[in-house]
């Protein structure tokens, strides 16, 4: 059955993104590998801001090859996006219910892993329906002092099995852990 891979920079002190939205901390660097990663999904979920922000994002005609390469990765993958608007896109299947149900299905179909992309309260809603089966949280070297939150209002502890830790050049951490069930 395929694992829903949540697939996440944070930084030190445990936010996902400034408070006014700056993701210009994380680091991407080459020994990281994000390649391999990317040849392991098939299946990327957005919610519905971040869909709209990076669903069809397309880097400018400057951009790097290994970015262009990247994002025509990303954009390879098959979409869905939950969201409470039911809108129309030739990219992606919107998804407006039984999030849990439509999730278990989609792990039934064959081929390979999904990548929880988010945004934030998608990943709330999916930590708090037991939906994330790999947590795999790239530690970035930063400090923010405020912003969102990665794990916020939890309604119950998530007890965690670490599977493996990598450690870059840049220093990041990235720490890949299992739910224990």
């Amino acid at each position: 059955m395929k694992k829903v891979i949540l697939d996440l920079a944070v930084t030190l002190d445990g936010f996902i993104e400034g408070p006014n939205g700056e993701i210009d901390w994380c680091i991407m660097d080459d020994d990281m590998d994000f390649d391999s990663f990317l040849s392991g999904i098939d299946t990327i979920f957005y919610g519905r801001v971040s869909y709209d922000a990076w669903g069809n994002f397309q880097p400018d005609e400057n951009a790097s090859s290994a970015e262009k390469a990247l994002w025509e990765g990303v954009h390879s993958k098959k979409k869905y996006v939950f969201s409470s608007q039911n809108k129309k896109d030739d990219n992606a299947i919107f998804i407006n219910s039984d999030i849990s149900q439509q999730v278990n299905e989609i792990k039934k179909q064959s081929g390979k892993d999904i990548w929880l992309y988010g945004g934030a309260s998608l990943i709330k809603t999916f930590i708090q329906l037991n939906l994330v089966d790999i947590y795999r949280i790239s530690v970035h070297p930063t400090v923010l002092g405020n912003g969102k939150p990665l794990f916020e209002n939890l309604k119950n502890r998530i007890e965690l099995k670490l599977l493996k830790t990598n450690v870059f050049k840049s220093g990041v951490v990235q720490l890949i852990y299992e739910p224990i069930k």
